[in-house]
């Protein structure tokens, strides 16, 4: 059973790409409290690259290696969503909370299979739904949280995207191999977005949606549009497509209330433009440069029982929950 960690955090790295170079790996060295002690990569020299470069103590190439060093008392699985329930159920099972990054697995049933494994063994799990904690997105909960455009009606989702040069020339990519991802761009964007949608509004009750590959470049759907219901009876749709073309490319969320409008982009700006039957305003507040780090400090204070984390696995669950019932 799990006690809370009374001194540092001591974190290891399971797959230290990309995504841990500025938007996560700095902030688990930057929150009090919070140590990154060893990184993993299945390529050794990359792995130590990394140690290197960043002022990590160790790595190592094998993941049970790192799980089972008894210096490390937390886990961040930074990997693709295909073994993210092998690695997350492992450390879980070694007594150490985990941090998986999202989508927190390949469908809902892995999902589950992780919070179960949380369950049982009394390990805290959380996921890198981190746009609960970024700035913009405090203040969008605290607009809504206190009326600011009345009682919300409609939320409309629009993400179109054109096809990356990688899928144009067929070289591709982990994100569009259903394999790896469980999914292709809908299920790695769209996920944050639902999550989100939940945090702020409350659980949805309801959701249908169609998705189609209207281009084939890659195999899962590169277009898709739902319908959703919270329990509050809010209403909202949905629509993502990823092969529009430059000019048509766009990202708005529209919050639709009965004394006003919000709109903003989950993904391309730091921008809520908000207007009232009394005011219009333009609130900027751009990210951290490490985007992970508020989350990561809650995840700290929350194993230390200095606080609370607002994205666990059970709502991480959630947001797959929606997607596989999105696309089928």
């Amino acid at each position: 059973m799990f006690t809370q960690i009374s001194g540092n955090v001591k974190w290891g790295i399971i797959g230290c790409g990309d995504v841990t170079e500025v938007k996560s790996g700095p902030a688990f060295q930057k929150v009090d409290n919070s140590e990154l002690v060893a990184v993993m990569r299945r390529n050794g020299e990359k792995a130590a690259d990394y140690a290197k470069r960043h002022g990590v103590p160790k790595w190592y190439d094998d993941a049970d290696k790192l799980i089972n060093d008894p210096e490390i008392n937390a886990i961040y699985v930074a990997t693709p969503p295909s073994s993210h329930a092998e690695y997350a159920i492992k450390s879980m099972k070694a007594g150490k909370p985990v941090y998986v990054e999202k989508p927190m697995a390949m469908n809902a049933a892995e999902c589950q299979q992780i919070v179960d494994v949380s369950k049982e063994t009394g390990v805290p799990l959380f996921v890198a739904y981190y746009r609960r904690t970024l700035p913009l997105f405090v203040k969008l909960k605290e607009l809504m949280d206190m009326e600011a455009i009345g009682d919300v009606k409609t939320i409309n989702i629009t993400l179109h995207a054109p096809a990356k040069p990688e899928e144009l020339d067929g070289s591709g990519g982990w994100r569009i191999d259903p394999a790896i991802s469980g999914g292709g761009h809908f299920h790695d964007l769209a996920a944050h977005q639902l999550d989100y949608l939940e945090y702020a509004f409350g659980p949805i009750k309801t959701i249908k949606g169609l998705s189609n590959n209207q281009v084939g470049l890659y195999a899962p759907a590169d277009v898709v549009t739902a319908a959703f219901q919270f329990d509050s009876g809010v209403m909202g749709s949905g629509s993502w497509c990823f092969t529009v073309p430059e000019k048509q490319a766009m990202d708005v969320t529209e919050i639709v209330g009965s004394k006003g409008r919000i709109s903003f982009s989950f993904f391309s700006n730091q921008v809520l433009h908000v207007e009232t039957e009394t005011m219009v305003e333009n609130f900027e507040i751009p990210n951290p440069a490490h985007v992970h780090q508020p989350l990561v400090d809650l995840v700290v204070k929350d194993l230390r029982g200095e606080g609370t984390c607002p994205s666990t696995g059970e709502t991480g669950l959630r947001a797959t929950l929606l997607m596989d019932e999105v696309v089928g």
